[in-house]
């Protein structure tokens, strides 16, 4: 077995969020849009990957994940604490490298996955509302990934919502 490769875990703790800085390398934009999801994520599902620096605290991995933790509701949530493992490399192409390999292992989603997710989430009862909050997206974008026709969508929409208010032409007041 690999020791080396537990090392960064066993140096795992929770920090002050202001003592880490950016590097001035990273290539990977988010848009502010997925920057509220990922905060969505990490209220949903707790904090599951812990933010790679280097020996003097600039980050590797995690840039995104430290820029809404100084965010509300993620600041007063987490105390301005976030979890950080260090990786100390030899020469400084491997945090280079460890940058951009985090970024493109996490890959892409595909359409014919994405398709099956949200008409598996839509099939077992789940709302239009709720799978494009948890999934960050519109609801066209539910939409597109699902099979339903647009009259079934517009349904959907619309389940629960008892009255409407007919509309009047208004010619004079």
């Amino acid at each position: 077995m690999n020791d080396k490769l537990f090392d960064p875990l066993k140096s795992l703790q929770w920090v002050d969020r202001n003592m880490l800085k950016p590097n001035d390398y990273n290539p990977n934009k988010v848009s502010e849009e997925n920057l509220k999801l990922l905060t969505q994520s990490i209220r949903t599902n707790g904090w599951t990957l812990p933010i790679v620096v280097r020996p003097d605290m600039t980050i590797i991995d995690g840039f995104h994940r430290w820029m809404v933790s100084g965010r509300e509701p993620l600041i007063t949530e987490l105390g301005g604490k976030v979890p950080v493992v260090i990786v100390d490399h030899s020469d400084h192409s491997e945090d280079i490298y460890g940058t951009v390999t985090h970024n493109r292992a996490r890959g892409t989603h595909l359409l014919e996955p994405m398709k099956a997710i949200v008409k598996e989430l839509m099939d077992n009862g789940k709302t239009v509302q709720e799978v494009g909050k948890q999934l960050g997206m519109k609801p066209e974008e539910v939409f597109r990934l699902s099979d339903f026709s647009r009259e079934d969508f517009l349904e959907l929409m619309t389940k629960g919502v008892e009255d409407y208010s007919r509309a009047a032409y208004v010619t004079s007041i």
